[in-house]
């Protein structure tokens, strides 16, 4: 398969953990980018660092790698050969997908060292 380019976004984001029956405040939905995901027993939200909301629970710092796509649907093992990548070198993911692409949080002070290894691995980054 054909090595993919990523884009780091300028953005530092929180991860948001609430409980599952909690109301999504309404200025999550005017930011800029964001991403929510309801299971049975949680709901997780991520979005820029600087917009505060009060949650259960949360990770600050995280940065994002963009897979450019879109990405079709019969494409197999993008997020496994770039996790396997960053596990590689002791760098742990937090990973969303969309309908067009794949986005792949690192810690902040983890991003360099993902960029690094992804470039060795013949990954395009735009930064």
């Amino acid at each position: 398969m054909k090595k993919l380019t990523l884009k780091r976004l300028e953005d530092t984001f929180a991860i948001h953990s609430l409980a599952v029956n909690s109301h999504i405040p309404e200025h999550v939905f005017d930011a800029p980018i964001y991403f929510i995901a309801k299971t049975y027993e949680e709901v997780s939200i991520v979005l820029p660092q600087e917009i505060e909301i009060i949650s259960d629970d949360v990770e600050r710092d995280w940065q994002a790698l963009e897979v450019v796509g879109p990405l079709d649907f019969s494409l197999t093992g993008i997020l496994a050969r770039i996790s396997s990548v960053l596990a590689d070198v002791k760098i742990s993911i937090f990973a969303i997908s969309t309908f067009d692409t794949d986005y792949i949080l690192v810690k902040q002070n983890n991003m360099q060292s993902a960029i690094n290894a992804l470039k060795a691995n013949q990954y395009d980054i735009i930064e």
